[in-house]
């Protein structure tokens, strides 16, 4: 990526703060007295395209809502708004408050989230839309509805002579539409997604094509479109109609865009093409919260977005009223590194002069333990649980803790992805445990013999009938040619848990035994098996803290909460939870204190990330949304001499991150045992 250069906006930022100064005396509403200098040049900027770089926590649906009732006031009339948000939730609260701010009118604002706003004018196109095959009464598949679709394509497929003849597996149907979506929002080709997320069906990219291509015909056949397509056929609509796109660009002439650092392609190119000619288009986000390139989010949307116009003004808004500001300090200096960035500088009124503290500890275990006892601490002296959070980098970077949180008995909801004994690659690693120790664990026996090439419901059904019967046990398994045939796949893990049953290793070494054995049946039977390669690598990893199979599949029982971040409500003191989340469910949250695990150079930014200065430019931006989410206090733990089983390194250096930070801005610490 080149260098970015950024253009000077075109209107001297002093001289216009006076103008609006003197302009916002006239409104019923006190502007200048409500809002901090910068928050008032974004919202009383009139004409042309503006860019609002909004850093964590300076009020930024503040400034979008207060804009929206200035407008309207203004006398601009409110269907003419466009509000453009990533979540309904978040376009309602911010019409809402602009209603509470002026009047009625500002319900009247036309938008919402991209989807629903292009769903909405695809159905109030009528007959334009059938120049594209479609009619106006289109019916939009959900992703269950997508998959089905795919997965009957792909079954005609599969049937058909040309794969049978391969003998290789294809990509499932959820995979299938996650490379079909990726290529629609990123605007790149099947080929490309292919390559980069699935290179395990490069011999296949022929076939997948004709797939895709296929998926997208019998849509358009049917009347139906995906999620996808609803941004995808608003463009193509645009562009294959160029009276209907000025109609559509004089309707909306005041764009507003909120988390502009969010967009993907598909977005980018829906509001530059409304913007048109008139320009109108006020965008907020900061570019060091761009986290989501995983779904298709480039940050280039944001650090570019200057040059798509003939001139646009950028607003910094830089007073941060969530933290104090050393920990604001740490999280200024961790961007102050990036490559790519727009200049600010975070600052806070805020009291409070306690540093970051950067802590080291001996080993995972070390690490969870000084959470728990410190979580306690707080709890004792009177802060809520709920005012508390833990975040982690990937899921399971949380699964030690899980088991220290359960001992302690500190109550805890976890979001970002469901706990590590849930996921189904663990609990087939489990399953394998769990017939060890306990012979007639019918279900168990299911799973783990279903996971074999060649064997279906019946086979499994016969094998689990004669362990029942007696006729055959973990070490009088070799008539097994008798009840099943083929039974080479099942003779395997029959030996396998023979050895593992009469073997005198440790628990951790019997674990890793199953995990070698069924890295091979993991590969074939998830189409993302490179993701999931740590969670069965951290199985392993805690149980080598344990001297029994049954201790160790005790703590590994724990229930997982189903609720949603924002579904929390407040409870009594009694019933709150500690929050235990990823980093990217915790963005636009705040808790009076934080701790950040795993900040290890390997585990946080990981070992992959280094490939790339895009992905690790992420990864910073990543840390920096982490830090400032902590009001308060802010401790960040790593632990030291973490073998890394993909790398083959010895990982012990701090995350990069915080590489050369000094202790004017972080005190560091050594976790000692007593």
């Amino acid at each position: 990526m080149k260098k970015l250069i950024l253009k000077k906006a075109y209107q001297d930022s002093s001289s216009v703060l006076d103008q609006q100064k003197r302009a916002a005396v006239a409104y019923s509403i006190r502007y200048a007295d409500e809002l901090n200098a910068e928050q008032l040049q974004a919202v009383m900027h009139d004409t042309g395209a503006a860019l609002v770089i909004a850093g964590a926590g300076t009020g930024k649906t503040r400034t979008l809502t207060y804009r929206v009732a200035r407008l309207i006031e203004d006398g601009v009339p409110p269907e003419s708004i466009l509000l453009l948000t990533f979540t309904r939730k978040a376009a309602s609260e911010m019409l809402r408050r602009a209603a509470q701010l002026l009047d009625g009118r500002c319900e009247a604002v036309s938008g919402g989230t991209f989807h629903s706003f292009a769903h909405g004018y695809l159905r109030s196109v009528g007959k334009a839309l059938t120049a594209l095959g479609y009619e106006s009464n289109f019916s939009v598949l959900d992703q269950s509805d997508a998959e089905d679709v795919m997965n009957l394509l792909r079954s005609q497929y599969v049937e058909s002579s040309a794969a049978k003849e391969r003998k290789r597996r294809f990509p499932r149907k959820d995979t299938l539409i996650d490379i079909v979506s990726k290529a629609v929002n990123c605007q790149t080709s099947i080929e490309s997604v292919v390559l980069n997320d699935y290179p395990q069906f490069a011999e296949d990219i022929s076939d997948i094509q004709q797939l895709c291509y296929r998926y997208a015909m019998y849509k358009r056949h049917h009347n139906l479109m995906d999620y996808d397509d609803l941004l995808a056929v608003f463009l193509e609509l645009m562009h294959s109609n160029p009276e209907l796109k000025r109609h559509a660009q004089r309707r909306y002439q005041y764009i507003m865009v909120d988390e502009y650092q969010d967009t993907n392609a598909l977005q980018h190119a829906l509001v530059l093409t409304l913007a048109g000619l008139h320009e109108n288009v006020l965008v907020v986000g900061d570019d060091a919260q761009s986290i989501y390139a995983f779904r298709g989010a480039n940050v280039d949307h944001i650090l570019r977005f200057p040059e798509a116009f003939r001139h646009c003004r950028i607003i910094r808004l830089e007073e941060n009223y969530r933290s104090t500001q050393p920990i604001l300090s740490l999280a200024n200096e961790i961007m102050r590194r990036a490559v790519w960035r727009y200049d600010k500088e975070l600052y806070s009124r805020k009291a409070g002069s306690t540093f970051p503290a950067i802590i080291q500890a001996e080993d995972e275990q070390q690490q969870s333990q000084f959470v728990v006892q410190q979580i306690m601490e707080y709890y004792e002296e009177g802060i809520s649980l709920e005012d508390i959070a833990v975040l982690i980098r990937s899921s399971y970077h949380s699964f030690d803790l899980e088991i220290e949180l359960n001992r302690a008995n500190i109550p805890y909801r976890k979001f970002g992805g469901i706990k590590f004994i849930e996921t189904a690659h663990v609990k087939d690693v489990i399953a394998h445990l769990r017939v060890l120790v306990n012979p007639k664990d019918i279900v168990s026996w299911n799973r783990i013999l279903l996971l074999l090439e060649g064997v279906g419901p019946r086979t499994a059904n016969a094998v689990i009938q004669a362990l029942l019967d007696g006729r055959i046990t973990l070490h009088e398994w070799r008539n097994l040619r008798n009840i099943v045939r083929n039974d080479e796949q099942i003779a395997l893990l029959f030996g396998l848990l023979e050895r593992l049953e009469q073997s005198t290793a440790t628990v951790g070494e019997k674990v890793w035994q199953v995990i070698d054995y069924y890295r091979p049946r993991m590969k074939n039977t998830y189409d993302d098996y490179k993701k999931r390669l740590k969670d069965i690598e951290v199985v392993g990893s805690i149980a080598e803290r344990y001297r029994s199979l049954s201790a160790l599949l005790a703590d590994m029982a724990i229930e997982p909460p189903i609720e949603a971040v924002e579904d929390i409500t407040t409870p009594s003191r009694d019933e709150e939870t500690l929050t235990l989340s990823t980093i990217h469910s915790a963005k636009g949250l705040e808790w009076r204190v934080v701790f950040i695990l795993w900040a290890l150079d390997g585990r946080f930014p990981p070992v992959r990330a280094w490939e790339t200065q895009e992905s690790l430019e992420e990864e910073r931006r990543l840390f920096y949304v982490a830090c400032t989410r902590a009001k308060e206090r802010l401790f960040i733990t790593y632990p030291i001499n973490i073998f890394d089983r993909e790398s083959g390194m010895v990982l012990s250096k701090v995350s990069r991150f915080l590489d050369g930070v000094d202790e004017t801005i972080a005190e560091r610490y050594i976790l000692l045992r007593e």
